[in-house]
């Protein structure tokens, strides 16, 4: 069966170390060929290095993180009030603080789980991937 992937425009501001807000533009993205996973997508624009930054993390970690902190290491996601959700990233080069309006990830949620109800999830062709990388395409 052929992968289906839903994606979904976003706007986030960017807080800065100065606690300044810039608005900075996200893409959404589940595709049922990594169904347990959830990417959010930077223009060259809104990137330290001026190229193309995806950032990828469990579905359920999205899930978690609009009701409470969730979390730990390169990704943690908390409730920021009642209409915002703020998505921390790490990565060597630094860290990257955004704050989305909670509205548009639960849609884009929702939206997945239309896709692939949670705990439904196929993992033969993950596997099966990770696999083939694992031993070189064997």
């Amino acid at each position: 069966m052929d992968a289906i992937t839903v994606a979904q425009s976003a706007q986030a501001r960017l807080i800065t170390a100065e606690d300044q807000e810039i608005p900075v533009s996200a893409t959404l993205r589940y595709s049922t060929d990594d169904p347990l996973a959830v990417f959010v997508d930077f223009p060259a624009e809104a990137a330290l290095e001026g190229e193309e930054v995806s950032w990828v993390f469990a579905r359920s970690l999205l899930d978690q993180g609009l009701r409470a902190p969730a979390g730990h290491g390169d990704v943690q996601i908390w409730p920021y009030g009642r209409t915002r959700t703020v998505l921390e990233f790490h990565s060597p080069h630094g860290l990257a603080l955004l704050q989305f309006p909670a509205s548009a990830l639960r849609r884009f949620l929702l939206r997945t789980y239309a896709m692939v109800p949670a705990g439904q999830e196929d993992l033969s062709g993950v596997v099966e991937r990770g696999l083939s990388a694992l031993f070189g395409g064997v």
